[in-house]
């Protein structure tokens, strides 16, 4: 048959001839350039290999497009030279030279032949959208072209690209292919969406504007099945008569998926689609698109614990991709549901699903390889953390090792096509476990009715009946979904492993907490229905929920909150269910602890299966030493302060004016002592466990028993904590002011002519009247004496006249004591 020239037909030469010399190269090819349906046969018409090619494509239908394309390109049908192999779906033969396989695919073939023997080359097509299976497969493939096979040729395609970063890490040149087959006209809003318009609605009225403008087929991108659905109710009776809406989205069965590809016969085509039609696939009456602006990608769901579809804005890449989509196979324009004015704040580029995805998966995937991120030449090497919390899940579920290498129920797993987590699930569980893996793997069918994972698996069972009996709204196309994956599942699931159970006897409850290890939930006491999760997290449920009272449920989907995740799937499950399948992860726990809710500290033996306690019994007989070094928790919470006393503030104030002159003693100060509680404070806990305990508690001993004897003797010496007075009465020196102070009745220090001081420091002398009342406050005895004491004479001898003013107080003896009788 004559082909159509294309603009990837002028520099194929090019490319054929560095494959041939180099063996590598990057292709740069802008939307609808030719390169999927054109390259592969290139290749094989120039002889460049003997073997098998094999080109990867992100998604199923791009993949079986393309076979199919090049199958007609050489009148044959696919199957013969040109096949394809996608998930549940094969059509290759022995005669196939060219297969088109999805991404995980290729992981697959490599994982099971490290040689890929047969294959002599592998295309990465749409490079650009950094899947992690792409990113995997690549670096396998460099890992063995450099350790095996120094002959398999490798090309990386894409239109949106960023060339440099891939042709360095495969040391390879690029090749560009200038321009797209017919030019394309951007249009955008004159003004932002209202954000009071649902997206839909304005979908839908752009996609009128674009109707009544243009002529030819629209494509519309918008982000998933729920969006189509809703954009084509709403068009549905505004539209010219001739037109016909068509959806396309991944999940939909192939027939339909093909009706939306082929050209109509009559009137004018609307074709509704997901980002499944941004690359790959050449819709041949398309003139017109009208981009939404929103993207799905797949991102690490915490509330799932799975990777889940997230919707964000799309990315200048992603947007020239899209609007390649009219310009095709004529001149063509592109609506944009956005301003000129947002464009300019759009990112550049998607970024790599390794960045954000769950990495579960890849770790598998490593383990199995025998290999760490480090070893490999990723283009975006993994996060550690996220990298690290994978292994550890794969450590949970058995499938790797205490040093992470993978054990014989890894390589099982690795061989389901499921995440690790179901894989383990089905891997025990056996066949009986692929309706609920492919019910858990989809998005939730049922909306309304509750969390309750047992209702998903009635409307499963029967759809009719459900939606009757229930008030909850069914998704009967993901309904179907499921059906149809659980069946290849079935196919394709090991016998089932002996657990605790028998997997005969596993139910829906058992085989989600295999899978969800760490969600079993245990209701916290009080009446609002809070979980304790056994991975340490917590977790809410709505109070009305009909599973709200479950003392034991297993969290199948939270929100993903970090604080307290709310429960948007469970399954409640029995004491004696997790026993039996984690009774080698139970054990019987001596818990001695600080409560911060009690204020007090709590002795109590617990059954344990990760954070939640199954059992929980009062421990009797705790340990003096235990109940102490719990109270120190007690201490750090409640304070140093609550047991400070006025005597060993006063300590405290005394060591610190020591150190402060070169005293070689403990540092007192509240940071240093909280720093080292169990070295000092320890040894004198015995008796308290709680915070009423420690209010009455005597901080100084244990204060003083951190100074030696010598240590105390100097102290005592250069920092005294006891003045005397003329009397022979010892009155406490408090050190915490500005200067040290002392307090005592006036009269006491009759006859005293100089002033009082420790070592050469003057004390602060406040002097009482004799009700023990603030008369004066001075740095200077002699000075008082001399000066305002007749001011305080006079008003004392009125105020306590029973009591002696002598005129001059330097002649007097000291005394506590009234005037006699005969005195007065």
């Amino acid at each position: 048959m004559t082909l159509t020239r294309l603009p990837i037909d002028h520099v194929l030469p090019e490319l054929v001839a560095h494959l041939r010399d180099r063996g590598r190269a990057v292709l740069q090819a802008p939307p609808g350039a030719g390169k999927t349906t054109r390259v592969p046969l290139a290749m094989l018409d120039a002889g460049l290999t003997v073997q098998r090619i094999v080109m990867l494509e992100p998604r199923r239908l791009a993949a079986r497009a393309a076979a199919e394309r090049m199958a007609e390109t050489l009148g044959e049908a696919a199957g013969q030279t040109v096949g394809y192999r996608v998930r549940g779906e094969a059509k290759v033969s022995g005669r196939t030279r060219i297969e088109v396989v999805t991404e995980g695919i290729l992981t697959r073939m490599i994982q099971s032949d490290p040689e890929l023997s047969g294959i002599g080359a592998v295309i990465f097509d749409e490079f650009h959208e950094r899947s992690l299976n792409a990113d995997l497969g690549l670096a396998l493939c460099l890992e063995i072209t450099g350790a095996l096979r120094d002959d398999l040729i490798l090309l990386a395609m894409s239109a949106t690209l960023d060339a440099e970063p891939v042709a360095r890490l495969m040391d390879a040149p690029i090749v560009t292919s200038e321009g797209r087959s017919f030019p394309v006209e951007a249009r955008w809003l004159d003004k932002p969406v209202p954000k009071t318009l649902r997206f839909e609605t304005a979908m839908a009225d752009l996609i009128q504007t674009a109707l009544h403008e243009t002529s030819g087929g629209l494509l519309a991108f918008l982000p998933g099945e729920g969006e189509i659905r809703r954009v084509q109710a709403l068009l549905d009776g505004r539209m010219p008569k001739d037109c016909h809406v068509r959806p396309l989205f991944g999940a939909m069965p192939f027939a339909a998926q093909q009706e939306a590809i082929r050209p109509e016969t009559t009137g004018r085509k609307v074709v509704l689609a997901t980002s499944i039609a941004e690359t790959s696939l050449t819709i041949e009456d398309i003139r017109v698109v009208v981009d939404g602006g929103l993207a799905r990608r797949s991102r690490f769901d915490t509330g799932s614990g799975m990777s889940r579809l997230v919707t964000e804005k799309v990315t200048k890449a992603e947007a020239t991709q899209r609007a390649g989509r009219a310009g095709r196979v004529a001149p063509g324009v592109a609506y944009r549901l956005w301003t000129k004015g947002e464009d300019g704040a759009l990112a550049a580029f998607p970024p790599a699903e390794i960045e954000a995805a769950d990495l579960a998966g890849l770790a598998l995937e490593l383990a199995l390889w025998g290999a760490q991120p480090g070893d490999l030449p990723f283009l975006t090497p993994p996060p550690e953390g996220a990298y690290a919390e994978a292994q550890a899940l794969l450590r949970m579920l058995g499938a790797l090792d205490i040093h992470n290498r993978i054990t014989g129920h890894g390589r099982l797993l690795s061989a389901l096509p499921l995440h690790p987590r179901l894989a383990h699930m089905v891997g025990i569980a056996g066949p009986k476990g692929a309706p609920l893996a492919a019910l858990m793997a989809e998005r939730d069918p049922v909306q309304g009715g509750g969390v309750d994972l047992v209702l998903r698996l009635e409307a499963l069972r029967n759809p009719k009946r459900f939606a009757e009996e229930r008030r909850a709204t069914v998704n009967r196309g993901a309904l179907e979904r499921i059906r149809v994956e659980a069946k290849r599942l079935e196919r394709v699931s090991p016998n089932g492993t002996t657990s605790a159970f028998g997997s005969a006897d596993l139910g829906p409850a058992e085989m989600a907490a295999l899978a969800y290890p760490d969600r079993i939930g245990l209701r916290r006491k009080g009446d609002a229905p809070r979980y304790q999760l056994s991975g340490g997290k917590g977790a809410v449920m709505d109070p009305g929920d009909a599973l709200a009272g479950a003392r034991l449920i297993v969290a199948t989907d939270l929100d993903g909150n970090p604080r307290e995740a709310r429960i948007r799937q469970a399954i409640q499950i029995t004491e004696g269910a997790v026993c039996a399948l984690f009774a080698d992860q139970i054990t019987w726990v001596d818990v001695c602890k600080w409560s911060k809710r009690d204020r007090r500290v709590t002795a109590r033996q617990q059954e344990k299966l990760g954070a939640i306690a199954l059992d929980d019994r009062v421990w009797k007989d705790a340990s003096a030493d235990l109940v102490a070094l719990a109270m120190l928790d007690g201490v750090r919470d409640v304070g140093l302060s609550a047991a400070m006393s006025n005597a060993a503030r006063r300590f405290v104030a005394r060591v610190a004016l020591g150190r402060d002159a070169g005293m070689d003693v403990p540092d007192m100060s509240e940071t240093a002592l909280i720093e080292r509680l169990e070295d000092w404070l320890l040894p004198h806990l015995a008796g308290v466990r709680s915070a009423e305990d420690w209010r009455r508690f005597d901080l100084l001993p244990a204060l003083r028993a951190m100074l030696d004897w010598s240590q105390m003797q100097e102290l005592d010496l250069r920092v005294p904590g006891r003045f005397t007075t003329p009397l022979g009465r010892e009155i406490p020196i408090d050190y915490s002011g500005e200067h040290p102070e002392i307090s005592l009745r006036l009269q006491e220090l009759f006859g005293q002519k100089t002033h009082p001081c420790v070592g050469k420091t003057p004390l602060r002398v406040t002097l009482l009247s004799p009700a023990q009342r603030p008369v004066q406050t001075t740095l200077d005895l002699p000075g008082f004496w001399a000066g305002s004491y007749a001011d305080v004479r006079k008003d004392m001898r009125a105020a306590y006249p029973k009591h002696p003013w002598p005129e001059d107080p330097t002649q007097a003896d000291p005394t506590l004591r009234a005037k006699r009788k005969h005195e007065s």
